[in-house]
């Protein structure tokens, strides 16, 4: 099974911006999480990271056509006001949830709306990284199911 796992904005400085909210973790440590989970699922798990709208708008039409099976993502800030990733994210009929490392119902007034949560099938936040390998799991058997 082929996961897309798209990082939006400033995710690739985990370890380095806001450490009380984000933790102590860098970027290349969840990459390797990500990595052993997909040696441990047997699924092919490809990491995208931009901090350019249009470029995670084209990596989403790019998994149209490449045998994607299921999305992963995280779009930073863009979650708040993209209504192109949004768009783009609704083109795409494979299971799909959200991620956010930190709790944002908690958080500042704004980071409670998700313009792209709708167009997801699920939304998981507050579980630090490992929110990612539970985003995974959830990706692989919603996909089960649907086969």
């Amino acid at each position: 099974m082929k996961i897309l796992v798209i990082n939006g904005p400033n995710i690739n400085f985990l370890g380095i911006r806001e450490k009380s909210v984000y933790g102590n973790e860098d970027y290349d440590y969840l990459l390797q999480m990500i990595a052993e989970k997909g040696k441990e699922t047997g699924c092919e798990l490809e990491v995208f990271q931009s901090n350019h709208e249009g470029a995670i708008i084209d990596r989403i039409q790019d998994s149209y056509f490449d045998g994607t099976e299921g999305i992963v993502i995280n779009p930073g800030a863009y979650t708040h006001y993209s209504y192109a990733i949004r768009d783009a994210l609704a083109s795409i009929v494979v299971p799909k949830v959200e991620i956010h490392i930190s709790d944002i119902t908690k958080r500042e007034e704004f980071r409670k709306v998700s313009v792209t949560a709708p167009v997801c099938d699920k939304q998981i936040y507050g579980q630090g990284l490992k929110g990612y390998l539970m985003a995974i799991d959830s990706v692989i058997e919603m996909a089960t199911r649907k086969k």
